[in-house]
């Protein structure tokens, strides 16, 4: 009897990717199967990830604005890609929202293996595995760093030029980094979302940022992203929160904070409430030029500071007022 078998591929989805599996088919006896079918002569097994079946998230983005730094950091001491270090980041601690990163620092899933330090246990390959566990974000960092450079499997990437992310992504995988059979796809797929590339030509990094990463005290506590705007530093204050709590985490003195604020260091915060890390400017940036702020219902002159990182004093001289002036709801302010 003939041979009907041919080389066919199958469609099918694992793990946001579509995948092209290769099977000899017997296509008398699967006919009217066409339509979940589609042949191709001598087709390999081949995966496919695209980049646009990854959506853009937001925890993603404040993960990176956050850790960005220290990762240029680390490149530069450690000649590991900052794009690298961060795709693995986002991905072994879920955007720092595992219970490892929450619970013991841990960004990148490393396992005890001779750790001397502190531990935390959680189910991996195996139930129960030790991981190791760190006193900060900056410590977990520094320790992946470590790992990759002083490991004999990963020498070879060393060799590989520093803006060559889909080598080092795939030379991971090759070594045994993680047993997910994407792991490389993933890494190339969050670098190319999210432009990550970009900072493996970075030419220096902040040093404010990166020591934000470093303990201050905090224990047990997520750290508060740290955003940039008007040449300075902000962050939103949560439930909770006093001068004080802050200055301990951003290791900033919280007088000082209260006076960046143009408040009293004993003044309760309100959750929402947008704190300023270093002296406002006397303007709002250049892009304001010519540009006035409506004032809405609920808003005061204090609160449009606060949000453009102005001083009270400089918005009040802008606009002619005086400090007793009530505005209105639709008054136009200047902002510079």
């Amino acid at each position: 009897m003939k041979n009907d078998s041919k080389r066919a591929c199958f469609f099918y989805k694992y793990d946001d990717c579509l995948v092209i599996s290769g099977l000899n088919v017997n296509f008398a006896v699967m006919k009217d199967m066409k339509k979940t079918i589609l042949t191709i002569v001598g087709c390999l097994f081949v995966t496919v990830c695209s980049t646009a079946q990854m959506r853009w998230n937001q925890k993603y983005q404040q993960y990176i604005d956050q850790y960005k730094d220290i990762a240029i950091e680390q490149m530069k001491r450690w000649k590991i890609p900052a794009s690298i270090t961060l795709a693995q980041g986002l991905f072994e601690s879920g955007a720092g929202q595992s219970r490892l990163a929450v619970q013991g620092n841990n960004h990148f899933g490393i396992k005890c293996n001779g750790w001397e330090g502190r531990k935390i246990y959680g189910d991996d390959d195996a139930n129960n595995e030790c991981f190791r566990a760190y006193s900060s974000a900056f410590q977990s960092y520094e320790d992946h760093s470590r790992f990759l450079a002083s490991g004999k499997r990963y020498a070879s990437l060393f060799n590989l030029k520093i803006t060559d992310y889909r080598g080092w992504a795939k030379g991971l995988k090759a070594a045994g980094y993680a047993t997910n059979p994407q792991y490389a796809n993933k890494l190339i797929d969050i670098i190319q979302l999210y432009k990550l590339y970009q900072y493996d030509t970075a030419k220096g990094y902040d040093k404010f940022m990166l020591e934000h990463t470093k303990d201050h005290g905090v224990s047990g506590a997520a750290l508060h992203p740290i955003k940039i705007f008007n040449k300075n530093y902000y962050l939103i204050a949560r439930k909770g929160d006093t001068f004080e709590s802050i200055g301990q985490e951003i290791g900033i003195s919280y007088k000082k904070i209260a006076k960046y604020n143009e408040r009293d260091k004993r003044d309760r915060l309100e959750e929402g409430e947008i704190v300023w890390l270093k002296k406002k400017q006397k303007k709002a940036p250049k892009d304001y030029k010519g540009r006035l702020h409506y004032v809405r219902a609920g808003e005061s002159m204090y609160s449009i500071a606060q949000k453009y990182g102005i001083r009270l004093k400089s918005l009040y001289k802008m606009n002619g007022l005086n400090p007793d002036h009530t505005i209105q709801v639709g008054d136009g302010l200047r902002l510079r």
